[in-house]
């Protein structure tokens, strides 16, 4: 075996953008709450996250081989023997995804959408379902949580570094084994396309009223309370929004 072209670049990018992305947000909204100045980009980060889940559903159906959803589509059994033979040794190698992996990446992108689609309902108005989206949050931390720890075990058990692999792309593996091409051109769409997106919505947020407007559609979302922790005194030196 010889090290091998395995993940192409649209893939590694959205990895690390995400989990970058992610911990941002898990940040903004655990350490600082929803009544800090920085809550709305707590928002404006989740929008973001979500236009990348929906280019990573289509790259799922059209990308490389090992990108494709059909490469990691493993059976519950399939599962118990990658876990089996992590513990106890031996087990069969998987060149891409490997059944672990595989149901927590479904997973992680099941929970990033139902976050996305809860987030903009809460926008809108509707608060009955923000113990929901609290739910999904907690439950998203836990399956990355359980990621990295079998990542780790993964690593130590069959000394081969899976982490460096998503960066420069390559593992061991058999001639024939790899694919052909990073698609630097796909993963440059793939930067386009979510960094316009991301320019948009930070355009189209108004401080003032903790609004932000989605590009191209035009649908106004509320990010926060309007006027924040800043709000300016009222009459007779209150707070706006104090209670009488």
């Amino acid at each position: 075996m010889a090290p091998t072209l395995i993940w192409d670049l649209p893939t590694r990018l959205f990895h690390w953008t995400l989990a970058a992305g992610f911990a941002a947000a898990a940040l903004i909204a655990l350490a600082l709450g929803e009544h800090s100045a920085l809550f709305p980009y707590h928002a404006i980060i989740g929008l973001t996250l979500a236009l990348m889940v929906a280019l990573r559903a289509v790259w799922g159906l059209v990308g490389s081989r090992y990108a494709r959803f059909g490469s990691f589509a493993f059976g519950p059994g399939a599962v118990v023997e990658y876990l089996r033979g992590t513990l106890l040794g031996g087990g069969k190698r998987h060149v891409g995804h490997n059944p672990g992996s595989a149901y927590a990446i479904f997973a992680m992108l099941a929970l990033l959408a139902a976050l996305a689609a809860t987030g903009v309902m809460l926008g809108r108005g509707n608060e009955g379902v923000k113990e929901a989206h609290e739910l999904c949050a907690y439950a998203l931390l836990g399956v990355v949580g359980v990621h990295i720890l079998g990542v780790l075990v993964h690593t130590l058990r069959h000394r081969e570094n899976i982490t460096a692999g998503m960066i420069h792309g390559r593992k061991l593996a058999e001639p024939g084994e790899g694919i052909g091409s990073a698609r630097p051109l796909a993963a440059a769409a793939f930067l386009v396309i979510t960094g316009a997106w991301a320019f948009g919505l930070v355009r189209g947020y108004d401080p003032a009223t903790r609004a932000v407007r989605l590009p191209l559609s035009g649908v106004v979302i509320h990010v926060g309370e309007p006027g924040g922790d800043r709000a300016e005194p009222g009459p007779g030196g209150r707070r706006r929004g104090d209670d009488d």
